[in-house]
């Protein structure tokens, strides 16, 4: 379900979980694919009862519903990005493998000959992935099975975006409190599964962190040569309407790559829209707790 070039407007699918007051999974999804002009659709793993403040409930579809939804998809919509956040389950994850294995121009072997991002080649859809395993409090999000399967799953991706202690889970260390440990712990994951990292320094506490965020590309190895990384940096933006950003920026990453940006272009463009999209949030008033983010500010300026 590729094609040969960047379509126009290109078909981009988010596999994830819902959030019914709109600033996270599904919902900011497609706010993101909008915004960086991507025509979005959606494939639902699970209806997560929500809103500002937490979560208080969570329904999972059969795994039969949800290959359905998928096989609905793939059969008539040619694909140009998958986005994926929330799998929540062994059965979820394994389903949504077994879909990806069974697309004609799906990857299955991991991102080495990919590590640009934008799939030109007929490769396949660009496939980013946000690993949501474990929440910025510290909190496991899934069993130890869902676990292994999200991990052995990880050579499906080209580009994967875990939080700091979702990236040490993958890892196999405790959370980074520094850079130096982040940018360690994005070279064993790429390195391992053969995709690459965005190490996220947004939640470390480290002293240079309080003003600035920097990010990093952490590319795995070929014939035991490392590409160069690349670190990106961006004003630290102080504000508690934060929920969704990391939904957001996955999303419209893919939706860059697939529009035919390499990740080194896509990703200063989705910072800067993510700085503007933080520093509009006060205008919106969603919600008591820690409300969405504005995601055409942009757009609306």
């Amino acid at each position: 379900m590729s094609t040969t070039s960047p379509r126009s407007i290109p078909n981009i699918l988010s596999i994830a979980g819902t959030d019914p007051t709109g600033g996270a999974g599904i919902q900011a999804d497609l706010k993101s694919f909008a915004a960086h002009r991507g025509y979005g659709m959606c494939v639902v793993t699970a209806l997560v009862a929500q809103n500002t403040r937490g979560v208080r409930e969570i329904h999972l579809p059969p795994a039969s519903f949800l290959r359905a939804q998928l096989d609905a998809v793939s059969d008539d919509v040619a694909l140009d990005a998958i986005k994926i956040g929330m799998l929540g389950t062994e059965e979820i994850i394994t389903t949504v493998g077994q879909w990806l294995d069974s697309l004609g121009g799906a990857r299955g072997g991991g991102a080495g000959d990919h590590i640009g991002g934008g799939h030109v080649d007929g490769s396949g859809p660009v496939l980013v992935l946000d690993p949501v395993m474990v929440a910025t409090s510290g909190d496991r999000l899934l069993d130890a099975a869902a676990e292994s399967a999200l991990i052995a799953f990880l050579h499906r991706a080209d580009l994967i975006t875990p939080n700091v202690p979702e990236l040490a889970l993958l890892a196999g260390a405790e959370p980074a409190s520094d850079p130096t440990g982040l940018i360690s712990q994005a070279r064993t994951v790429a390195d391992e599964h053969h995709v690459v990292v965005l190490a996220k320094g947004g939640h470390l506490d480290d002293a240079s962190a309080q003003e600035r965020v920097v990010d990093t590309l952490v590319y795995p190895q070929r014939a035991g040569v490392r590409p160069e990384e690349e670190q990106f940096l961006s004003p630290r933006i102080h504000t508690q309407n934060t929920h969704g950003t990391g939904c957001s920026v996955s999303a419209a990453l893919a939706t860059l790559a697939a529009r035919g940006h390499s990740w080194s272009t896509a990703l200063p463009v989705v910072k800067d829209w993510m700085t503007a999209a933080l520093q509009d949030s006060e205008r919106l008033d969603v919600g008591q707790g820690h409300g969405p983010i504005q995601h055409f500010a942009q757009l609306w300026a």
